[in-house]
């Protein structure tokens, strides 16, 4: 979930750190939206254990995938949303991320790594924005410290196991704070932890086991039991539990001391649409909550939503086992179309898979496999509900597919309203997928239904075809041979995906242009018999081939009825010049304030042009709206709902 960056924009405004801490963490929390995921070996269908994260900020937002080199020692990491840094004492780890746009953090290139394996094969999603009660706050308040800017970086940058990530940011914790209330998934090939970040400077780590399902919208209260004295299956800040028993509000469920009671918000403080969220969820996962007994429907002025008569698990046991890649990526696109009453499609409910995912990402993890191969990242740069996840050896890649535009792509085409006339830049996958999911969410009924159809055709041909990419990965025993391929797969897997998506959506523009809305959209590339491609893709192929790759074949545009003029777009008021990006300077080797992603270049192809959720307060300095009053600065640190 993205936050703001509350000091910076509070220097901007010219207010002090501490007052401006103070009035933020004063403030209410807003409704929410990321959906975290968890599923155990023991519960798949391939014995692999799985993790992701979709988050939500807004409808239309680019993000990028990209590689951070190594560093030599002495290199800092720093924030942009807080007060935070960290200098390392070692030389940094390789590692993927997906981040945002500049534009969007002040210029800076390091914003919120967010997910990844570095080379070591460790993963980190993050983050889970979560809210504690009014009784932590007013002992143990958020500081200036650590937060969701720097979690992933400074996970992968310096981890070389799961355990060693959780502790490391324990120990910052302990020493500076957390600014934000969050949850993180750390994971190596043998360990999968869920880290929490209680309050200012509390904190708890628990291993995952292999015969649970979770599931989490944004609520830090979801209830489990957690034996503190077991180190090899739970670390934690020291005074987890003495300091609320020293200050008087510690819980227990049982007679034992419950850590999810005693620092969570109360039942009635978690919004509707975080438990719309969960009841769809727990649907979908096939152990759903039963309507008027353990929720209720809530309709009003703000909506559809989900009220709950207790707090629910955080883990559970799903109805069945055998879960597939292909359905618990899918799981990220639910939107409650078996929940009656709670179906975003008809009910106006909110869901998992909402319109205002910006990116979703779930990992792979064959357990005690290779550090180097055991992980498969697959990873979506927009909504799950019409979108491909693309498969990515992580660990392994050094450099990234020229499809993936990197964070030199003009950030303007987010503010595009005429997605039918205005095509995106090119060989930008980021944006192909954005405006697919555009054009659905705005024509449900005449594109989505077969739209989603062909996505999940070719998101099935991509699984099988990873698993014949996956046979040549594991039977390579070199480091430099293992790495060719994964950059090898990855270019091949993105093009393949570029290729098929970027002639459905010169189709569905096509289709709409022609304005004849007499039949349902059918992409040409889709067998409505078998519901699958009719031109299948060569991602196993290309990857797998000992010469130049085939030029995956686009199937043909159908030859498009004359179509009548359309009546002049009324002029749209101008879009704010944006700011030219400067010229990456030299990053010095004890700065992360620039990231160069020097291998996600271009290379040959034809190129173009070339949070607050923090930008609430540029949003109000745009606007000429700065509210001052006797109590301070009404700043929120999440975007609404």
């Amino acid at each position: 979930m993205r936050k703001a960056h509350p000091v910076n924009a509070l220097k901007k405004l010219g207010i002090g750190l501490a007052f401006g801490a103070a009035t933020i963490m004063s403030m209410p929390t807003s409704a929410l939206a990321c959906t975290q995921m968890y599923m155990g070996k023991n519960l798949t269908a391939d014995g692999n254990t799985y993790y992701g994260r979709a988050e939500d900020y807004d409808k239309r937002y680019l993000k990028h995938f990209g590689i951070e080199d190594s560093h030599a020692p002495g290199f800092t990491y720093s924030s942009d949303e807080s007060g935070f840094a960290y200098t390392s004492n070692k030389t940094t780890y390789r590692y993927s991320y997906v981040r945002d746009h500049p534009s969007q953090w002040d210029d800076r290139w390091d914003a919120y790594s967010e997910a990844g394996i570095n080379e070591k094969g460790v993963s980190c999603s993050a983050t889970l924005s979560t809210s504690m009660n009014a009784d932590v706050k007013a002992v143990d308040p958020l500081t200036d410290g650590l937060g969701e800017y720097n979690y992933a970086s400074v996970i992968l940058g310096e981890s070389a196991t799961a355990r060693e990530g959780v502790k490391l940011i324990g120990s910052l914790i302990d020493e500076q704070g957390v600014c934000s209330n969050d949850q993180i998934v750390i994971a190596d090939s043998n360990e999968t932890w869920l880290f929490a970040a209680l309050s200012g400077h509390q904190w708890i780590a628990m291993k995952l086991a292999d015969d649970v399902a979770s599931l989490n919208p944004n609520i830090g209260s979801l209830n489990y039991d957690v034996d503190l004295n077991d180190a090899e299956n739970c670390l934690h800040s020291e005074g987890i539990q003495t300091m609320p028993v020293e200050k008087g509000f510690a819980k227990y469920t049982d007679g034992k001391f419950d850590v999810a009671k005693t620092y969570g918000e109360g039942l009635d403080e978690s919004g509707r649409h975080q438990w719309t969220r969960y009841v769809q969820g727990r649907d979908y996962f096939m152990n759903p909550l039963i309507k008027d007994k353990d929720y209720t429907i809530v309709k009003d002025k703000n909506g559809t939503g989900a009220s709950v008569s207790e707090i629910q698990p955080l883990f559970f046991k799903p109805g069945k086992s055998g879960w597939s890649t292909f359905e618990l990526i899918r799981a990220f696109g639910n939107r409650g179309e078996n929940v009656p009453g709670l179906n975003a499609n008809t009910d106006g409910a909110y869901a998992i898979g909402t319109e205002r995912n910006t990116e979703v990402n779930l990992f792979q993890i064959r357990r005690g496999l290779d550090p180097q191969v055991a992980t498969i990242q697959w990873e979506m740069l927009s909504r799950a509900a019409y979108s491909v996840a693309i498969p990515l050896y992580s660990a392994l890649i050094t450099e990234v597919s020229p499809y993936f535009s990197d964070q030199t792509v003009s950030f303007e085409h987010c503010e595009e309203t005429d997605i039918v006339n205005n095509e995106e830049p090119e060989n930008s996958i980021n944006y192909v997928l954005m405006d697919i999911s555009s054009l659905c969410f705005e024509n449900p009924d005449t594109l989505g239904i077969s739209v989603r159809a062909y996505l999940d055709a070719l998101q099935n041909e991509l699984i099988e075809q990873n698993k014949e990419v996956d046979v040549a990965m594991l039977a390579e025993t070199t480091t430099e041979g293992r790495t060719a391929l994964a950059n090898k797969a990855g270019n091949a897997a993105t093009e393949n995906t570029y290729v098929k998506c970027k002639a459905l959506l010169q189709e569905m523009r096509a289709y709409l242009k022609a304005g004849d809305f007499s039949k349902p959209f059918t992409p040409s590339d889709l067998n409505t018999e078998t519901r699958g491609l009719k031109q299948s893709i060569t991602y196993a192929k290309d990857a797998l081939a000992t010469e130049a790759p085939e030029k995956p074949e686009q199937p043909g545009t159908p030859e498009q009825p004359g179509t009548p003029e359309q009546p002049g777009t009324p002029e749209q008021p101008g879009t704010p010049e944006q700011p030219t990006t400067p010229e990456k300077p030299t990053k010095p080797s004890t700065s992360t304030t620039v990231t160069t992603n020097k291998k996600n270049t271009k290379g040959n192809l034809p190129t173009t042009g070339d949070r607050f959720d923090g930008r609430v307060v540029a949003a109000f300095a745009a606007a000429g709206v700065v509210v001052i009053s006797a109590g301070g600065y009404a700043l929120y640190r999440r975007n609404k709902e």
